[in-house]
């Protein structure tokens, strides 16, 4: 073993102590990934002091980069780090079982009474605490990535580049990973991130030394690629060659598949996209239902991208073959769900170990920094959908040379839905009120404004 090399387990946590973290840390997971993180960091670092915040930090800016939720990569790599292989997937499947169970006994409950007055009523009310929801997370999280002019521009950059230009998420994480890059490298110092070296880190069990395991090897890469690219694609593969393209369980593989390709950002930079192809495209849901099952999954612990089992659950359900209804939306939700999440497990036991070895490279951590930046402005556009699709009825597109936007039209703004989103903005950022009492207070009074025939 190497000087730089510490043997694994050499922290003295045990798998049983860390099942109960990570349990705690699953049962505590609401409020979106800035809230999720936030959670990660005050338990492991603040607490536990199992990771340093560098490490912590090292590891979160990695998680941005890659499509999916991050905050369930940010899990599965602490996990990993601790305790090897079985650590990542006990704190990554962990952090997603929750939202599993609650997502798909709300999907059954949504498309049994969906279309009653009083849950329909709940659900209007729900949307407007998300609404509060999702700007509040722009604000938390860019407070925590902007902190120079230089990202503050990037996430202004990105923001313009998605919103009124229409550019692709992927070309604008490509963009400013450069930029941060090449900056870093030049010796900016707003893309530049403090080591560990330079400055005092708190004492934590993990410490900086390279854990054994984590050391990377080219006949490692490949049985992990091997492994989880088997898990991942075999079954896709064995759909479409059995029922057929067109299937609607072939469709939710190979788009939800694709999804997790493409999905940098996490929940809040995909959902406009795969709202947008389930009801238009594919007619898997009807305009607004989108925002019923993100409404779910800010009401569940777990990643927000878990209102994709709420879609692949409709689109079964309304697609069912020769099963139940409610047997084929069950297989559809848990399927979405494994294509979505197989390849996180894969992108965080494939890559970690060359992340890891990285640490220390300003370069790299500049780039990593920029583009955390450049989702800010990603969200910031979701939140402003969002916003329009809330509270008016009717959106319409409008294009101004090279320029595309969704533009309300006013006169179908819905005034109780504006009331209730500006009562949740002001209970959450002027009050401080938590998430889940905000979400119940909205949802309560949609019931009453149902009783009372105000909204039908």
């Amino acid at each position: 073993m190497s000087d730089g090399e510490k043997p694994s387990g050499a922290h003295g946590v045990s798998l049983s102590e860390a099942f109960r973290t990570w349990l705690r840390v699953a049962a505590l997971s609401f409020g979106g990934p800035a809230g999720q993180i936030a959670v990660m960091h005050r338990i492991l670092v603040e607490e536990k002091r199992w990771i340093s915040e560098a490490r912590f930090l090292h590891a979160l800016n990695y998680c941005m980069l890659l499509p999916g939720p991050e905050a369930q990569q940010l899990a599965t790599y602490m996990g990993w780090l601790m305790h090897r292989t079985l650590g990542g997937l006990m704190a990554g499947l962990l952090f997603i079982l929750p939202g599993i169970i609650a997502i798909m006994a709300l999907s059954w409950i949504y498309a049994l009474f969906g279309n009653v007055g009083l849950v329909a009523a709940l659900f209007f009310g729900l949307k407007a605490a998300v609404l509060a929801i999702v700007f509040e997370a722009v604000v938390r999280i860019g407070k925590r990535a902007l902190k120079s002019r230089a990202m503050i521009a990037i996430a202004g950059a990105a923001f313009v580049a998605i919103f009124f230009l229409g550019a692709p998420f992927p070309l604008i994480i490509l963009t400013a990973g450069i930029v941060g890059f090449v900056s870093a490298r030049a010796g900016a110092s707003p893309f530049m991130i403090a080591s560990p070296k330079d400055k005092e880190e708190m004492d934590d069990l993990l410490g900086e030394e390279l854990p054994a395991h984590a050391r990377p090897s080219l006949s490692r890469s490949l049985r992990v690629s091997a492994l989880w690219l088997t898990l991942w694609l075999v079954p896709v593969a064995a759909l479409l060659m059995i029922l057929g393209r067109s299937d609607v369980f072939s469709q939710i593989a190979v788009f939800f598949s694709k999804m997790a390709m493409v999905t940098f950002g996490g929940a809040y930079a995909v959902l406009a996209y795969v709202a947008q192809q389930a009801v238009e495209t594919y007619g898997w849901l009807r305009p607004g239902e989108m925002l019923d099952g993100l409404g779910m999954a800010e009401t569940t612990p777990g990643p927000l991208i878990m209102v994709l089992q709420f879609v692949g659950f409709m689109a079964a359900y309304r697609d069912p073959g020769a099963l139940s209804p409610l047997m084929a939306g069950t297989l559809g939700g848990l399927l979405a769900t494994w294509v979505t999440f197989a390849p996180c497990f894969l992108w965080i036991f494939l890559g970690a170990p060359y992340i890891e070895i990285l640490r220390g490279n300003r370069a790299l951590s500049g780039a990593l920094s920029a583009i955390t930046a450049a989702v800010v402005g990603v969200i910031l556009n979701l939140a402003i959908w969002f916003g329009i699709h809330t509270i008016f009825r009717e959106v319409r597109s409008v294009e101004w040379g090279p320029l595309t936007l969704d533009m309300p039209v006013w006169s179908s703004v819905h005034p109780w839905a504006l009331l209730l989103s500006l009562a949740a903005m002001i209970a959450m950022f002027r009050f401080h009120v938590g998430m889940l009492p905000t979400l119940a207070a909205t949802s309560a009074a949609g019931i009453l404004l149902y009783t009372f025939g105000i909204i039908t």
